[in-house]
């Protein structure tokens, strides 16, 4: 009973990380396809409007799910970051520069130095999820083994699945921004850039579907037991949910109606990770470590569990008045012109 619940506390912070994380890592691919200086000034002034108040507190999910796998599942996380630690750094080191280049961007004293920071920005957005993606394909493709860098450093996630996985984690991320952004868009009065953030909605959620599509044929063939996990019982129930879903936000942004699409959205992506949970049960690391294996002292656990729900207590909370006060306006922050 302890691992499971240590499981779905493991799966509702990495749930929490993929779409508030994707979404802010989303806004990072639009600055970089944004344009020149003069052309793709109002979009990245309207990345900086929404994210400015809550880049930070996105990131707090990825620290809980570290601490949670390392706590609950100790020899699972051991094998995870040895075998991938080269994806995993190049993930770390993109958070650290992207978080840095973000800060300072508009402290910059020329030009120059805005463009280069920006630049940083901007592509160490698209870098970090793409390897943080390939390292969860690797873990779902059964590339990870039990034990200190037993798996292939390279090999583990340079295949077609956790390939094509990191390139979902782009899009999606995408997807999940330029919906986000739209209605921040509608809430700011800017119907252009709404207009603006809809054609990318629409068109980054095409290339999501088709990814996802494409990412069930490779596993068909890379990872078989995945694949039968993902085509029956409750894994094709989150399938359908999240096509569903996913079809459903494309109508709402086609009707601009972005509000209701970040609700529908977020459930697209969800299912997908739900999915990917439920199609590889019970094991952690399929092939070869079950949940039950890999937990724990019951101890450990039940201490654990203790401290996580003391800290929700605090923590969700304080992120849903921290998101209420964004969603309101009353944290905007309007980035002034350069000369």
């Amino acid at each position: 009973m302890l691992p499971e619940l240590a499981v779905a506390l493991l799966l509702i912070g990495l749930t929490a990380y993929v779409v508030l994380g994707g979404a802010d890592f989303g806004a990072g691919f639009w600055d970089l396809t944004a344009g020149g200086a003069e052309r793709g000034a109002p979009v990245r002034a309207m990345i900086k409007r929404a994210m400015s108040p809550v880049w930070e507190a996105n990131h707090v999910w990825l620290i809980f799910v570290l601490v949670v796998l390392w706590t609950a599942f100790p020899e699972a996380f051991g094998s995870i970051m040895s075998t991938l630690a080269i994806p995993l750094f190049v993930a770390a080191l993109g958070i650290v520069l992207r978080g840095g280049a973000f800060a300072l961007k508009g402290e910059a004293a020329t030009i120059g130095e805005a463009r280069a920071l920006g630049a940083t920005f901007a592509l160490s957005s698209v870098v970090t999820p793409f390897f943080l993606g390939a390292a969860a394909g690797a873990i779902a493709a059964g590339e990870v083994p039990v034990g200190n860098a037993a798996g292939d450093e390279w090999g583990s996630w340079t295949g077609a699945l956790p390939i094509l996985v990191g390139l979902i984690a782009v899009a999606s991320g995408a997807h999940l921004a330029a919906v986000f952004l739209g209605a921040d868009a509608r809430r700011a009065g800017r119907p252009e850039l709404v207009h603006a953030f809809r054609r990318r909605a629409l068109g980054s959620g095409v290339v999501a579907g088709a990814l996802a599509i494409a990412g069930l044929a490779v596993a068909s063939s890379d990872a078989p037991d995945l694949y039968d996990g993902l085509v029956s019982g409750a894994g094709l129930a989150c399938v359908i949910g999240s096509a569903a879903a996913g079809l459903l936000t494309l109508w709402l942004e086609w009707r601009e109606r972005f509000e209701l699409a970040r609700y529908t959205a977020a459930a697209a992506v969800s299912a997908i990770v739900a999915g990917w949970a439920l199609a590889q049960e019970p094991y952690l690391l399929p092939p070869g470590l079950t949940v039950e294996e890999a937990a724990a002292p019951d101890e450990s656990l039940a201490a654990l569990l203790i401290a996580a729900a003391i800290g929700m207590a605090l923590l969700v909370p304080a992120l849903v008045w921290l998101f209420r006060l964004a969603l309101s306006g009353r944290l905007a922050y309007e980035e002034e012109p350069r000369p």
